[in-house]
């Protein structure tokens, strides 16, 4: 029998789910669990309203357009691919910056390295911010398209999207943003930002299993397909339909993933996103206060804890990260997250590669006991 685990990996993925998450996902797909789309019979059917009904409640959990605009797919990271390289047309300029996850920067190093797109890194300053001044001085004529990280996946720093989206709508210009971190613990708003394509992730603060996670589209933002299939539609012509969501839906869908993200969208409801920020937020500034106070630690852009994620990333001065991570895990029971966080050139600016860094990252079942673990933990290791 294993030990209880203290975890604290919830940026990578939440854990536990919430129980109600796993009964809905179980007693839902034991009567919704065929093809949705599929076929003519009553339950079938049945499986599409069952599907619609969750787009139309993903559309208004992010303040969205068209619920035929909310594409699902495996991921956050098939979102974006589905997103950029659908998007990337020979000849245009694309502006992300340092601050991205590999799922954004390695398909838009691809296009570049093979001569379709141009490309423009902004960076972020000493605490983990973007300035949106450098994306708009970074926008020439051919420029078609911004992404930006919302949150940061290794320092937790919430991006101002909403300055960036104004300045990209005033300048004709598409704004996608990745909401994987803050989804689920900060209201995300696409009107009043701006923002016309965001991609998100079930298995992280929206409570959901893994495998599911999709693309909300603002109405006019058209992307071709770069994958084809069955849909269930226009099964008569052989190229892939141009009606959403199906056209970017090649095959068929993850039912019962997306039981699970509606089962963790009804849950964060419930007990209300505010309460969810406010209660990791509590525990994330004790952890920092506890930390910061022990010597010999290092802690990255956490100064303030205003925009700021609960998360908190760390090394120990001549420790490899990932000793730390095994001791931590193997010697106290604590899961945390080591290396360089699949976001290389963050850990380029900061200093940490090769090796990277330690990742705390807190979720809704984390308590003040597992704080005081964690700074037990440490204080045994530094003697």
């Amino acid at each position: 029998m294993y030990p209880e685990t203290i975890y604290l990996d919830n940026a990578a993925t939440s854990f536990p789910k919430p129980p109600e998450v796993i009964h809905a996902m179980l007693e839902d797909y034991k009567r919704f669990g065929v093809s949705p789309g599929r076929g003519s019979y009553d339950l079938a059917v049945r499986a599409e309203e069952l599907v619609n009904g969750i787009r139309r409640q993903v559309t208004d959990f992010f303040s969205g357009y068209d619920p035929n605009r909310v594409i699902f797919s495996y991921n956050a990271t098939d979102a974006l691919n589905t997103l950029i390289l659908g998007l990337a047309e020979p000849g245009i300029h694309v502006i992300s910056s340092r601050l991205e996850h590999n799922s954004v920067l390695r398909p838009l190093h691809h296009l570049r390295e093979h001569g379709i797109i141009s490309l423009d890194l902004v960076p972020f300053d000493s605490q983990g911010f973007i300035d949106p001044d450098d994306v708009k001085k970074a926008i020439n004529p051919k420029t078609s398209l911004v992404i930006i990280n919302h949150a940061s996946n290794v320092m937790g720093t919430i991006q101002p999207v909403q300055e960036i989206g104004r300045i990209c709508h005033e300048q004709s210009v598409a704004f996608a943003i990745d909401v994987s971190q803050s989804a689920g613990i900060i209201p995300v708003d696409m009107k009043s930002w701006h923002v016309d394509a965001i991609a998100f992730t079930g298995h992280k603060s929206l409570l959901g299993p893994t495998g599911i996670g999709g693309l909300a589209l603002r109405d006019g933002l058209d992307i071709p397909a770069s994958r084809f299939g069955g849909t269930g539609v226009d099964s008569y012509s052989l190229f892939q339909t141009s009606d959403y969501p199906y056209r970017l839906e090649a095959g068929t869908i993850n039912v019962l993933g997306i039981i699970g993200l509606s089962a963790g969208l009804a849950h964060i409801s419930q007990v209300g996103i505010e309460n969810i920020y406010r209660h990791e937020m509590d525990l994330l500034n004790k952890l920092r206060d506890r930390l910061s106070a022990l010597k010999r630690l290092r802690l990255y852009c956490c100064d303030s804890l205003i925009n700021h994620l609960p998360l908190l990333t760390l090394n120990i001065e001549g420790m490899n990260p990932a000793d730390l991570g095994a001791i931590l895990d193997g010697d106290f029971n604590i899961s945390v997250r080591t290396g360089l966080h699949c976001a290389p050139l963050v850990h380029e600016d900061l200093g940490t590669t090769p090796h990277g860094s330690v990742r705390f990252s807190l979720g809704l079942f984390n308590t003040e006991e597992h704080i005081v673990a964690v700074e037990k933990a440490f204080k045994t290791i530094l003697e």
